[in-house]
């Protein structure tokens, strides 16, 4: 997906004919770890497991561009979100970081099914931008041109979900991860994690979990609300 230059619009998101969310992502601090190779092997494993679970949702592949960075367009900012969270818990579980943009896009040239490259449109540049600005530390990054204020306040709340998660031990990402991929009882998990409900329930709050999900819920409703405003769904 090729940059382009942006303009100005005043039209609503929806006359504005957005057709679909870019899901970019690059890892952090791939340039000093001691294996690049094992990197590069989970990264693209976690890419593709993802395009395989999702096929029916994405519109053009998560394609691995410059060895540690991602590209792809869904649909809607919700499946959009849905997917960055799932490949951020899969990659911290792996002791990976990785950093996210989310952009609306009005694609202006064919859709390529097969792979994220050699496509063009407004939405495109602007979201690459946020990813190229490797100085802010927030991990969740958002491009609403139509929607400037929203869009400071999710970035300000992705900034406090990525505060949180940048002080979690490696034993409180493994229960965090373990937390949110579980379906049954606490005490089920606690006893595949071979650890006390007591030890279990003090890493859950050591890591802030609670208030970490509230976050992720209040994000999710406003990215909800900014897909029918964007005529997404």
């Amino acid at each position: 997906m090729s940059p382009r230059s942006e303009s100005p619009n005043s039209a609503s998101p929806r006359s504005a004919g957005y057709s679909h969310v870019a899901v970019m992502g690059d890892l952090v601090g791939s340039e000093t770890v001691t294996s690049v190779t094992g990197l590069h092997a989970a990264f693209n494993e976690a890419i593709e497991r993802l395009n395989d679970e999702r096929r029916a949702e994405i519109a053009s592949p998560l394609t691995v561009t410059l060895g540690d960075e991602f590209q792809g367009l869904c649909r809607s900012l919700s499946t959009g979100l849905s997917i960055i969270r799932t490949l951020r818990r899969r990659l911290l579980a792996s002791r990976i970081d990785c950093r996210f943009v989310l952009g609306v896009v009005r694609l202006e040239t064919p859709l390529n099914t097969d792979r994220a490259w050699n496509m063009m449109g407004p939405g495109l540049a602007g979201s690459r931008e946020k990813l190229a600005d490797k100085r802010d530390p927030n991990v969740y990054r958002f491009h609403l041109p139509d929607n400037p204020t929203i869009e400071r306040l999710l970035e300000a709340v992705g900034l406090s979900i990525s505060s949180v998660e940048s002080a979690w031990t490696d034993r409180q990402v493994e229960i965090v991860a373990a937390s949110l991929d579980h379906q049954g009882l606490h005490a089920d998990l606690a006893a595949r994690l071979g650890v006390s409900q007591r030890a279990f329930y003090k890493v859950r709050r050591a890591a802030r979990l609670d208030f970490y999900e509230s976050l992720w819920n209040a994000v999710e409703h406003a990215i909800g609300d900014l897909d029918r405003s964007y005529g997404f769904r």
